[in-house]
C-alpha cells in the first residue's frame, strides 16, 4: 500500500542521517525499497493522470520538512539533514507528523494564509489543516472529482425530467460543441423524433460532410436491451452509414458491449453517465464558477549557467 506523505517523513529523515548529500531521485529509490512498492504502485497516478502519487507524496514529505529547517537543498533537487533535523532524530520519534512539526515556528509561518482585510490591507490567519493522508494536491484533485461527480448525477436527474423537444436540443447542442453535425440547422434537419421520447438521424461527422454518422439517442430509465443494437446495426445499412452512436439516459448491459465488439460497423455507446461527463467537458447547460490556477516553480527559469 502506498504511504501517505507524513509516513514518508520519518524514513526520509533517517535516510538523510549520514548528512551527506542526497539527490532526489535515489531518495525516492531508497523510500520505495523501504515500502516495498511493486512497480504498480510506482505507476499508479493522480486523479490529473499528471504525477505518480507515490513521487508526489515524497514531494510533499521534503517540502513540509525543509520547511520546518529539518533539511536543507544545497542545490537542485538534492537534500542534507540540518542541525535540526538531526536533533529530531536524536529524540527516536516514532513518526514525524504535521502536529509534530508544529512545535517549529517556521512550519507555523508555513501553513498560514494571507487573507485580504475589507480595507484592502493584508492579514495572516493559520490555516485549517483537516487530519488526512492525502497531500494537498490530492486533496484538491479528489475534491474536484467529488464535485464533478456530483454535478453529473445532478445533470443526469434533469436531463432524465426534460420534454423530448428539449432532449433533442441537448443531444443536438452536444454533438455541435463536440465538432459533429456541421452547423446547428444541418443538424437539427437531421434529426427526427423516433416516437418513444429520443431522436433519430443522420450527422456529419466533419463540417465538411466528409462522412456520415447515424445516431439514436433513448431518454430511458432502464437499462438498454441488446435488441435495440441489433436493430441499431441493421439500420446502420439502410441509412448507408458505417459509423453509429447510440445515446442513452440510462446504461448498457455486459451483452451489449459485446455485441457492439463483434460487429463490423464502428458504434459507440454513451450512457447517462458518460453523457453527463461530454456535457461538462464541452459546458453544455453548464457555467464555470470559479478557476483556480495552481502553480509550480520553473526550475529552468532559476538555473544559472
Amino acid at each position: 500500500m502506498i504511504p501517505n506523505y507524513e509516513e514518508i517523513m520519518l524514513p526520509f529523515l533517517k535516510h538523510l542521517s549520514d548528512g551527506q548529500e542526497h539527490s532526489l531521485r535515489e531518495t525516492h529509490d531508497n523510500l520505495a525499497d523501504h515500502f516495498s512498492l511493486t512497480d504498480e504502485e510506482l505507476r499508479e497516478l493522480l486523479p490529473s493522470g499528471k504525477q505518480a502519487i507515490f513521487r508526489n507524496r515524497v514531494g510533499w514529505a521534503r517540502i513540509y520538512m525543509k520547511k520546518s529547517g529539518l533539511l536543507i537543498s544545497p542545490k537542485r533537487a538534492h537534500f542534507k539533514i540540518t542541525d535540526r533535523g538531526q536533533e529530531l532524530l536524536n529524540e527516536n520519534p516514532t513518526e514525524i507528523n504535521g502536529a509534530l512539526l508544529k512545535r517549529y515556528p517556521e512550519f507555523i509561518e508555513f501553513q498560514s494564509i494571507k487573507k485580504p482585510k475589507k480595507n484592502g490591507a493584508i492579514s495572516q490567519s493559520e490555516l485549517f489543516v483537516t487530519e488526512s493522508e492525502k497531500t494537498p494536491e490530492e486533496e484538491l484533485e479528489y475534491a474536484y472529482l467529488k464535485l464533478k461527480n456530483d454535478l453529473s448525477k445532478e445533470v443526469l436527474d434533469i436531463v432524465k425530467t426534460c420534454s423530448p423537444a428539449f432532449f433533442e436540443r441537448l443531444v443536438i447542442d452536444l454533438l455541435i460543441a463536440m465538432g459533429y453535425g456541421g452547423s446547428r440547422k444541418e443538424a437539427g434537419q437531421a434529426m427526427g423524433k423516433s416516437g418513444d421520447g429520443g431522436i433519430d438521424g443522420i450527422i456529419k461527422e466533419d463540417k465538411l460532410g466528409l462522412d456520415i454518422i447515424y445516431l439514436q439517442a433513448k431518454r430511458w430509465e432502464n437499462s438498454v436491451p441488446v435488441k435495440e443494437i441489433r436493430d441499431f446495426t441493421g439500420a446502420l445499412a439502410s441509412k448507408k452509414a458505417k459509423k453509429g452512436i447510440f445515446i442513452t439516459t440510462s446504461d448498457f448491459p455486459k451483452s451489449v458491449y459485446e455485441f457492439v465488439g463483434q460487429v463490423e460497423y464502428k458504434i459507440i455507446l454513451i450512457d447517462g453517465e458518460r453523457l453527463t461527463d461530454l456535457m461538462i467537458e464541452n459546458n453544455v447547460g453548464l457555467s464555470t464558477v470559479n478557476t483556480y490556477m495552481v502553480k509550480t516553480i520553473d526550475s529552468d527559469y532559476f538555473e544559472e549557467d
